[in-house]
């Protein structure tokens, strides 16, 4: 199932993020049925065993964002909670052993995924995950805003201090991929390992190129354990996603970013988000070019993530799980 959290009031720099769900679905205009084969995954996702569904928008409040990342949170659990077509009745990997639908969140910039990650909690438990970015966004609030209030040191630069805060990711066990942001110190990346994660630069494909990239994030994350992927696009570099709320030249490729993508078939992802495309309307893009550079390339890593998920097969056959009490 795919759903929109078109959301932006975490954002630092430029605004436009609330539009992203809007511009990735114009983007996808080319992918249907009949052009769907993934050729290096031999899959396709649109024509399989699995039904793919668009929920829709979470309604999200632009006035308060406290009771926004609550609706974005209680909007997605209400999807994750509804029986998928195959396997409902089979045993699966949520905490009371239940299959479970696989839901890819599209954003929004990146404060959803702190009351996603809250969901997939009350489902899962803490899960590992896997951050495609250009930035840590494990940042004390008091480092990265200031901090003047509780509801300011929830924004697209802290989400993850909050979710290690909370316990929803499992320790020692999640990995950013393609960092290269400045930082206010070395001390970033030393509260950036208490938070529970490896890091692995942008820079380090030009040594170990994408199998190396790929071999460290398996390694990281196991192929047994629950797995959510969250996808910022300015993890491309700006000359293949300008469209974006906090861009960092010296990224990776569309190609390469692709290519990571495909490796990560063998890993147990549960759920995903893409977020920080920043998007205004197709004949005036605010920061993209005419061709909708930025919508296309996040169309199609929605497009490999769908992939990846639909060839692994259903949650029921994911090994390595252990049934607990929760809500599902």
């Amino acid at each position: 199932m795919t759903c929109r959290a078109p959301f932006d009031t975490g954002t630092s720099y430029r605004p436009g993020a609330r539009f992203g769900p809007s511009g990735i679905r114009q983007g996808s205009r080319r992918l249907n049925l009949y052009g769907g084969y993934n050729v290096p995954l031999k899959t396709n996702p649109f024509d399989s065993w699995a039904t793919v569904l668009d929920c829709g928008d979470i309604p999200v409040t632009s006035y308060d964002n406290t009771w926004a990342l609550k609706q974005i949170e209680e909007g997605h659990y209400s999807i994750l909670s509804r029986a998928p077509k195959t396997d409902a009745n089979q045993p699966g990997p949520a905490k009371r052993g239940k299959t479970l639908p696989r839901v890819i969140t599209l954003g929004g910039d990146h404060t959803i995924t702190l009351p996603l990650l809250r969901s997939i909690n009350r489902a899962y438990g803490p899960v590992s995950v896997i951050h495609f970015d250009s930035h840590l966004d494990t940042w004390r609030p008091k480092v990265f805003g200031g901090s003047p209030s509780e509801v300011a040191s929830i924004n697209h630069g802290t989400y993850f201090y909050h979710a290690a805060r909370e316990g929803l990711l499992a320790n020692d066990t999640n990995i950013h991929a393609g960092i290269r942001t400045t930082l206010s110190g070395p001390s970033d990346y030393e509260h950036d390992g208490y938070c529970g994660f490896e890091i692995v630069e942008a820079r380090e494909i030009d040594v170990i190129g994408t199998a190396g990239i790929i071999k460290r994030i398996v390694d990281r994350v196991g192929t047994e354990r629950p797995v959510y992927l969250s996808l910022d696009i300015d993890t491309l570099d700006p000359a293949f996603a300008p469209a974006t709320g906090t861009p960092e030249t010296g990224g990776w490729s569309t190609r390469e970013l692709r290519t990571i993508l495909r490796g990560l078939e063998d890993i147990n992802l549960i759920a995903a988000d893409i977020v920080e495309v920043a998007y205004a309307d197709a004949d005036q893009p605010a920061y993209d070019t005419n061709a909708e550079h930025t919508t296309m390339a996040a169309a199609d890593a929605l497009y490999e993530i769908m992939s990846i998920m639909l060839k692994k097969g259903p949650l029921s056959k994911m090994i390595g799980s252990e049934g607990s009490d929760g809500e599902l």
